[in-house]
Parts: structure tokens; C-alpha cells; sequence
């Protein structure tokens, strides 16, 4: 699931180019100390990812499967962690779901074949909580320092806000000033070097940036994107454990109104998952700067709480009491689950002529295994076999996603940003700048190996294209008559790549999959 084809595809005009593209700059430059992209200093993110990947790239070369290779591991590894939290749980079939379920969601699986540092700070910070909650001090303090060098502050609020109100809550005793030591000593020497050798190069200026500016600032303003609404996380989450969403949503209401009516009361474990799901929630919801991927860090507890319903439920399923009451939670979630699997299916067929990154066998197989799929599932919710549900529904979760990827994402290569830097070397005769307007404009620099001029707004398009000298321009053909009309300067086309940008891609564009209307040619051209 993490590692299968995960070169295939090329690196996404998103922010994955950041990461692939400046481990390549540091590893060309030679500095390994300050990131850099597109040639200039990057300080918005710390220094790990970009270390794991140009580590690689001395061995492998600057290629996508390295760029990915420690999200990909870090899926693997919290699969694993999360089986081992709930195997704790002295629970050992919901240990196997649990883990399953982290590796087949989409959320983990889509993101671990992106080279972004989200997914290594997941790990750390569920390595953290757990860690802590073990009373393992120094792995929790090392884990916790990785987790800053990944990512920031966000690696200790993360477990700080989760571990504080389990610790009150079990009104936790016997943690000595020697645990507090020893974690923070782990801590201090990861994950605090870096930063105060940046600081002594790059002086205040880099603490301002990165700790006021890329954190506080992400969190309480607008500065990097618009406010998304309250509820914003919640289609969020359930999207990101598809295809188990519906078990989510279907499994736990009725124990959840049992709760809510004082019948039945939360075990001290499903406390302590409850309070490391929401709170964490609570706290990305209270953002301004919403991103998807930032709630990685909540579903493993998810997980096992739904996993622990599952087995729950199949173990009940097996014996005469409570029969009707499982298999009436099971049936329909598997039924509605089969139901998506053929809509799913549908929808790739519609939308076959919008995938022209992979090959049409593989679309084709992709339907056909989704079918097969569905069908599967079909059988156990119709014999209430539920001993073969976890099973199959692990099978079929891992046919849905793969189908996903390689029957509409990848396989066709060289793609169209290739395609376009292969153009541009071409038509370069010297050391002409090249510009990008609104489309390739993260991942170009990647496989072109040249510096590139991001042209935004508007305005320094039109001064790019009027400029004296020589200069290329990659343009999306519907914005070329705007530029020419009001820079007055006739452009030459030099080439031409068909290319479906997936930052374009809403639900309306499988609803009515129009290759005309999505899918863009981007023209490079000249002024000279």
C-alpha cells in the first residue's frame, strides 16, 4: 500500500515540489545546512525531511521514489505503532483491524505517496503520546525532538494538549523530576541544534519567520489561506478514513447514545483514545489555517476505536446473545460499503477520458477489481459471515485504493511537466530566463535543474513579457490572449503539453467529466 509504484508518478505542481525540489538544491549546493528553493533560502519548514530525502538522492539520484521514501516509511511505521498501541490494549483482534485500517485509509495512503513532512509528524507525535504514556521518557523526549526538527512547535503542542488532560483526568502520579529530565534532555539534543546554528547564521530574522510567521501566524490568521468554516474538519476526517468512514459512522451511535443516556459508561482506555482524537480536533478546528493533512495525527486513535467496535461486533455476531443487535450494525455498513465500492467504480468509468496520466488497461482492471470488490463484501453482509469480514474488507479497501492510483493517477510516463522541461532545453539556446504563469510554477525548477521566475500577480507577467531580452514563458493556452492584449507583445509558440491539474479537480468534475473542460493545454512560448 505505501511503497507499491511509489516512483510512478511525477512530483505534483503542490507543495511536495518544495520538499523533492530543495533536497535536490541541497544536495547540488552542497549546504546542509540551509534549505533552499528555486535558489532561495526556504525557511518555512525545518531541516529533517529535507535531510532524509537528499541522503537518498546521494545514492539513488534525484528520482520521485526517494523524494516519497520517508512518508512512505512512516506510513508503514505508524501502521505498525498503532497495531502495537492497541495491542496494549490487550485486545489482539482489534490490534490486526486497527492496523489495517491505518494502512488501507486514504488519508494515510494518498498522503505517504506525496514527498511532504506531514506523515513523519504523525509518527512522531503518536510515538510521543504513546512513549509518554509508557513512561518511556527518553523515547518520548527523542521522538518528540524529531517531530520539531520535522516540523515545529506543533510536534510538542500536539502531545501537550493530549497527554495533560489524560494525565488530570487519571489523576496520573510518580512522574519524577528524573522523567522530566530525561525527556527533555532527548528532546534538547535532537531537536534544538539545528535551530540555533540557523540562528547564529541567519540571526533573528529566521526565528522570526519560521516560529511568528510559518507557525503563529498558519495558526491565528489568514496570511497563507482563507478561513474555512467550523465543521471544515469533520468531511475531512471521515474522508480520510475511506473506505472504513462508513463503519465510523454507522458502528459506534448506538453505544454513543447509551453513553449520552448514562447506561453505559467509557472503559479508562476508550477514555484515553477519545480524549487523543478530539482534543487534537478541537484544536486544529480552532485554526484560521485549515490544511487537510493536518489532522493525520488523530486518526490512529480513531482507528483503534473503531476497530475495537468492529471486533466487538463480529466476536458478538459468533454467539446467540446480541446477534440481531451486530448484525444489524454490520449488515448495513457492509451493504452501504459495497454500495460505495460501485459508485466508485461508476465514476471512474465516466471519468475514464480525464485520466490521461495512466493506461486504459489499468482503468479498465481498476473497474473491474472495484466490481469484484463490491461483490465480496455483498456476500459476507448477505451470509453474515462477519468471522471473514476483517479480511475482506482489508482486501477490498486495499483494491480501492489501488485502483484509485494506478487506474487514474499514475503510470503514463514522461508526464506533461516532464514533457514541459523537456520542451524548455530544447528551445533554451543560452541562459534565457523562464517563467511560469500560474502553472507549473512548484514542480518545473525539479526537473528542469534551473533557477525559474514565478510570474504572480498578473503584473509581473506582463513586465516579464515585454522584457528586452529573450525570455520563456509556460502558459496555459486560455490565459495567453489576456497576457498578448495587455502587454501588447505578440508571443510565439514554441510547444504545447495537454495536462489535468488535480488542484482543479472537484466532486462536480467526476459528476460531469468533460476532457474539454478540464483538461488544459499549457503552451511555452516566446517573445522573441
Amino acid at each position: 500500500m505505501f511503497f507499491l509504484g511509489l516512483g510512478q508518478q511525477a512530483i505534483s505542481d503542490a507543495d511536495e515540489a518544495f520538499y523533492a525540489e530543495a533536497a535536490r538544491e541541497m544536495v547540488e549546493g552542497a549546504d546542509w545546512l540551509t534549505p533552499h528553493f528555486n535558489y532561495t533560502d526556504r525557511w518555512q519548514k525545518p531541516v529533517l525531511y529535507y535531510w532524509g530525502a537528499a541522503a537518498l538522492y546521494l545514492v539513488t539520484g534525484p528520482t520521485e521514489g526517494a523524494a516519497r521514501f520517508w512518508s512512505a516509511l512512516s506510513g508503514v511505521g505508524l501502521t505498525l505503532l498503532t497495531w502495537v498501541v492497541a495491542r496494549r490494549m490487550r485486545n489482539v483482534d482489534a490490534a490486526w483491524i486497527a492496523g489495517a485500517i491505518v494502512a488501507t485509509s486514504y488519508g494515510y495512503v494518498a498522503i505517504a505517496r506525496m514527498a511532504l513532512p506531514d506523515l513523519p509528524l504523525a509518527f512522531f507525535i503518536t510515538l510521543t503520546i504513546w512513549a509518554a504514556l509508557e513512561k518511556r521518557w527518553t523515547l518520548a523526549g527523542a521522538a518528540a525532538g524529531l517531530g520539531f526538527l520535522t516540523k515545529g512547535p506543533v510536534a510538542v503542542v500536539i502531545p501537550g494538549i493530549v497527554l495533560v488532560p489524560i494525565w488530570l483526568r487519571e489523576r496520573t502520579s510518580g512522574i519524577t523530576a528524573r522523567d522530566i529530565l530525561l525527556g527533555t534532555l532527548a528532546f534538547a539534543a535532537i531537536g534544538l541544534p539545528w535551530y540555533a546554528i540557523m540562528t547564529t547564521v541567519h540571526g533573528a530574522d529566521y526565528l522570526r519567520s519560521f516560529f511568528v510567521g510559518d507557525n503563529l501566524e498558519r495558526f491565528a490568521t489568514d496570511r497563507f489561506n482563507a478561513p474555512r468554516t467550523l465543521w471544515f474538519y469533520l468531511p475531512v476526517v471521515l474522508g480520510g478514513m475511506m473506505p472504513w468512514s462508513i463503519y465510523l459512522l454507522v458502528l459506534p451511535w448506538r453505544r454513543g447514545v447509551d453513553i449520552l443516556r448514562a447506561r453505559q459508561r467509557l472503559a479508562e482506555e476508550e477514555w484515553r483514545l477519545v480524549i487523543w482524537a478530539l482534543v487534537p480536533l478541537v484544536f486544529y478546528t480552532l485554526s484560521v489555517g485549515k490544511q487537510p493533512r493536518y489532522v493525520l495525527p488523530v486518526l490512529p486513535p480513531l482507528a483503534i476505536l473503531l476497530a475495537h467496535a468492529i471486533a466487538t461486533r463480529v466476536a458478538s455476531g459468533r454467539d446467540t446473545v446480541g446477534t440481531a443487535a451486530a448484525n444489524r450494525g454490520l449488515s448495513v455498513a457492509t451493504w452501504l460499503t459495497a454500495a460505495t465500492y460501485v459508485i466508485v467504480a461508476v465514476v471512474l468509468f465516466r471519468a475514464r477520458g480525464l485520466f490521461i496520466t495512466a493506461y486504459p488497461a489499468l482503468t479498465w482492471i481498476g473497474i473491474g477489481a472495484l466490481g469484484v470488490a463490491a461483490a465480496a463484501l455483498a456476500r459476507v453482509a448477505a451470509s453474515h459471515d462477519w468471522r471473514r469480514l476483517p479480511v475482506v474488507m482489508t482486501l477490498s479497501a486495499c483494491v480501492v485504493l489501488l485502483s484509485i492510483q494506478f487506474g487514474a493517477l499514475a503510470g503514463v510516463r514522461p508526464e506533461p511537466v516532464e514533457e514541459m522541461a523537456m520542451l524548455v532545453r530544447t528551445h533554451r539556446t543560452g541562459a534565457e530566463p523562464v517563467g511560469e504563469y500560474q502553472v507549473f510554477v512548484r514542480n518545473l525548477v525539479f526537473y528542469a535543474g534551473f533557477k525559474q521566475v514565478e510570474l504572480f500577480p498578473e503584473a509581473s507577467a506582463l513586465e516579464f513579457v515585454r522584457s528586452s531580452e529573450r525570455v520563456l514563458l509556460v502558459v496555459r493556452e486560455q490565459d495567453l490572449p489576456r497576457l498578448q492584449a495587455l502587454s501588447g507583445v505578440a508571443l510565439r509558440t514554441l510547444g504545447s503539453v495537454a495536462y489535468l491539474d488535480p488542484a482543479n479537480i472537484k466532486l462536480r468534475t467526476f459528476l460531469v467529466p468533460s476532457p474539454q473542460a478540464h483538461i488544459d493545454t499549457v503552451l511555452l512560448v516566446t517573445n522573441r
